[in-house]
């Protein structure tokens, strides 16, 4: 089991630091601020969500997270520019528009930009804070797993049995408000799941780059797992979470055939940054795939990139964005919407919608599909009406086990072929 101590995230970012310096390069750093906000918005919970809020700032920019014993977060990488930092930055202001550090100060009160004339000052900031024993109680200190350790994790991967934690969720196209139908279901290991088989510590996102490499390791174990699978009520698409690099191997070439032969679709997801890695590799990826009958979507986009760059050029069949709290706060939002009907409205998919909002926002800007904890409270409520049992189980009880395709919790429901009920 790998695992870290107090002030091991501070001190090996640290030592990057000190590594870097001794070199000509142009990285930055960049530091956000988040224990100079009042109390109230420095509770474990929300400094979770900002960090959250910064994940497309570390896409595009190429960058690794630290986040800090005291709240605080440091982003390094080598593509940070002033006008990613104000971008990001923005996003907070009107959530935290009563705290003070937005009423007395500008926002550059909130964020520091160090580049490498400057590690010495932030070096020294580190150290005191290792010095005063600066924390705030309730943060989970969380590291980054770096390179010398990527091969110890990987075998430790390649030892989980992965079959009772693959869940899948299902996408769905609105025609209306009341009217909607089953467009694929997703199938996926959770980060956080497997981050369970590790000591708490342990970061596997922290080094977004070295997880995309991990992945390569799941999505292996991910396709072996379906034939495991319980699921007799097979939806006619599916989709599934893979590294690019894994559409071009053996095992994925058997797993696709299996699929086509069964009657189905698969539809891979493949992170914008593993694309924007690597995009000789996606193109020769998604002229494979249309050549089998199957399709690719970009996944993880955000509407700073569909305003940054030319989506459209990569011939997706499938967009999907994360919605968020704050989007229907963007300015401009007619430019959004331009963006979606240019490339084309039947591509988007809204996930991680929680509720009516998003489903609001996602109609306004002419989404149609959708995908997250509103679609399933509305599949379960589908599911408990028709079911013998429908009044006996919960909701939650309903969901865990209508999502999993093995197991011992899926196999407490007494009418399994009502959990493959499905919306359409």
């Amino acid at each position: 089991m790998i695992g870290y101590n107090k002030f091991d995230t501070e001190k090996y970012l640290l030592e990057t630091l000190e590594r870097i310096m001794k070199t000509k390069s142009d990285y930055k750093v960049l530091y956000v601020n988040v224990s100079k906000l009042k109390p109230k918005n420095r509770h474990p919970k929300f400094v979770k969500i900002i960090t959250r809020l910064f994940d497309d700032l570390v896409a595009v920019a190429d960058s690794t997270m630290y986040v800090l014993a005291n709240g605080d977060f440091a982003i390094l990488g080598k593509n940070i520019t002033e006008k990613i930092v104000l971008e990001a930055v923005e996003k907070l202001r009107k959530g935290l528009v009563t705290d003070p550090i937005w009423v007395a100060h500008s926002s550059s009160e909130f964020t520091n930009l160090y580049d490498q004339d400057d590690f010495d000052r932030l070096i020294a900031r580190l150290e005191r804070m290792i010095s005063d024993e600066d924390t705030i109680e309730g943060i989970v200190r969380r590291y980054p797993v770096d390179a010398g350790q990527i091969d110890a994790v990987k075998e430790h991967i390649d030892d989980i049995n992965i079959v009772n934690m693959i869940k899948h969720q299902s996408v769905v196209r609105f025609e209306n408000a009341s009217s909607y139908k089953l467009l694929f279901e997703e199938f996926f290991v959770a980060v956080k799941d497997i981050s369970k088989q590790f000591d708490q510590s342990v970061d596997l996102l922290g080094n977004k780059w070295l997880f995309l490499y991990l992945t390569q390791t799941l999505d292996k174990k991910t396709m072996y797992s379906f034939l495991f699978s319980e699921i007799v009520n097979r939806a006619p698409k599916i989709s599934v979470n893979l590294n690019l690099t894994t559409i071009f191997q053996p095992e994925f070439t058997d797993f696709a055939k299996g699929l086509k032969d069964g009657g189905q679709t698969l539809v891979a997801e493949v992170q914008i940054m593993d694309i924007l890695n690597n995009l000789n590799g996606y193109f020769e990826a998604r002229e494979l795939l249309h050549g089998q009958g199957h399709e690719i979507l970009i996944d993880s986009a955000s509407i700073e990139m569909l305003r940054a760059m030319n989506v459209d050029k990569l011939g997706a069949d499938y967009i999907k964005i994360f919605w968020h709290g704050l989007m229907d706060e963007y300015e401009n939002a007619e430019d959004v919407k331009q963006i979606i009907s240019e490339i084309g409205e039947a591509k988007f998919i809204l996930a991680k919608c929680l509720d009516e909002k998003a489903l609001r926002w996602g109609f306004k800007n002419g989404i149609r599909a959708f995908q997250g904890p509103y679609v399933d409270a509305l599949e379960v409520a589908l599911i408990r009406a028709k079911c013998p049992n429908g009044k006996v189980c919960s909701a939650e009880d309903c969901l865990k086990r209508k999502r999993l395709i093995a197991g011992s919790i899926r196999n407490e429901c007494a009418y399994k072929e009502f959990l493959e009920k499905r919306i359409g």
